[in-house]
């Protein structure tokens, strides 16, 4: 089996850490991984501001990409991670091998997150924010993710962090379609499914270039199913 170049992009609220398990299992087959965390999230929490906006998440992979010299990568994007690396293929076509969104969100030139979620959680997230001065959005609970209640979500609870809400009404500027023509996958969480990301999903679907799968777990499939994840990776890198 070839050795791949694995970026593993967490999505909102989260961070590295939700790749831990993952990302020990691509190493210990031989590839090579890293685990960028975006700006105001995980272990980089204490840099939050008014300041972050879509545009930052997309610099920091691009960056993450060009000092860590990294070519040839497999981007793969959980969630609201899917918008930066449809972003970063955009950009830097060239140091990028494939596309693989994990229940990801999936937007177009012009378009926020928010323009493909559901109205009502739109609404809901606007008004949460609203009580943090628009800064922003508190972390929901594990189980909202696919997490069983227990010692898993209480890890789970325990690390993830508000979410710059910025990020969530920016637009993105894409010069090129989703994808920039390179190899893409979306794999789909069933187990179940995430509602918010019913309409990525289903696009994502009738594109008849790109590899659709699932994964029957939650949304949080690196913490649900480390292994079965990894497992998935390696096949579609292949």
């Amino acid at each position: 089996m070839a050795s791949r170049n694995f970026v593993l992009l967490h999505g909102a609220f989260h961070g590295a850490w939700c790749w831990r398990e993952v990302a020990h299992a691509l190493r210990l087959s031989g590839h090579r991984v890293t685990t960028p965390t975006q700006t105001g999230l995980g272990e980089r929490r204490h840099l939050l501001s008014p300041l972050i906006t879509i545009e930052t998440f997309i610099a920091d992979l691009v960056e993450h990409l060009r000092y860590g010299e990294i070519s040839d990568a497999v981007l793969v994007g959980h969630s609201f991670g899917g918008i930066a690396i449809s972003a970063a293929a955009d950009r830097v076509p060239a140091r990028i091998r494939q596309l693989i969104y994990l229940d990801s969100r999936i937007v177009q030139n012009g378009q926020s997150a928010f323009d493909t979620s559901l109205p009502e959680l739109v609404a809901e997230r606007r008004a949460l924010a609203a009580q943090h001065d628009g800064l922003f959005l508190p972390p929901p609970p594990a189980e909202s993710f696919g997490v069983p209640p227990g010692k898993m979500a209480d890890r789970v609870n325990h690390l993830l962090t508000p979410h710059p809400f910025a990020t969530f009404h920016t637009p993105v500027r894409l010069a090129n379609p989703v994808g920039n023509g390179l190899p893409c996958t979306y794999i789909a969480c069933t187990r179940p499914a995430y509602a918010s990301l019913a309409a990525c999903r289903a696009w994502a679907r009738e594109q008849t270039r790109w590899n659709y799968r699932e994964l029957a777990t939650g949304h949080d499939a690196m913490i649900t199913a480390p292994m079965e994840t990894a497992k998935l990776l390696m096949e579609l890198a292949q």
